[in-house]
């Protein structure tokens, strides 16, 4: 069975440590998330990228969240629906919204609903949408900048929600009362 290790700043790998202390200052604290990637510097610095930029798409708060938690919900990470669920929150974003999402309900805005359907199916199908999934979500006020969007997302979740599986990484405590 393989085993994760938990690098803290003292014993993660030297190119490693840069990176946790950007993980210090985004979160407060080293999610176990970094602790496991730091075993990686260049995938540690690719998924902090990744997070980075995704954020700086044309997403609201309330786009963010359901990619990241419809991709993380599919995936049935065990580690990214509660840290979501907490991040969600301290972004603001509306209860019902992270509900829906959490319980694979529709969501109460339409355009939000189109958006998730939109993202599992790219998920499920590998990128091969239909021409009636494409108008579906071009007639909800998206276009193919937000498509490319959802793959930034998605492979910044593939990146961590593999990673939880395969690491079995502990909760934070901040998180384990979405878990």
């Amino acid at each position: 069975m393989a085993e994760f290790t938990l690098y803290t700043q003292e014993t993660a790998p030297e190119a490693s440590k840069p990176f946790l202390d950007n993980a210090l200052k985004m979160f407060g604290m080293i999610p176990n998330l970094a602790a496991v990637l730091a075993e990686s510097p260049e995938t540690l610095e690719c998924y902090q990228m990744m997070h980075v930029k995704f954020q700086e798409t044309s997403f609201s708060a309330e786009e963010l969240t359901v990619v990241w938690m419809t991709i993380n919900v599919e995936n049935e990470c065990h580690y990214c629906v509660p840290a979501h669920t907490a991040i969600a929150h301290m972004m603001g974003v509306d209860a019902a919204i992270i509900t829906a999402l959490r319980e694979r309900t529709p969501i109460p805005v339409a355009k939000l609903e189109t958006l998730r359907e939109t993202t599992l199916a790219i998920m499920n199908t590998r990128g091969c949408l239909t021409d009636e999934q494409f108008q579906k979500f071009y007639d909800a006020g998206y276009g193919n900048k937000q498509i490319l969007e959802i793959l930034l997302g998605l492979a910044q979740k593939t990146i961590s929600n593999y990673t939880n599986h395969l690491a079995k990484t502990p909760i934070d405590e901040p998180f384990a009362k979405f878990a």
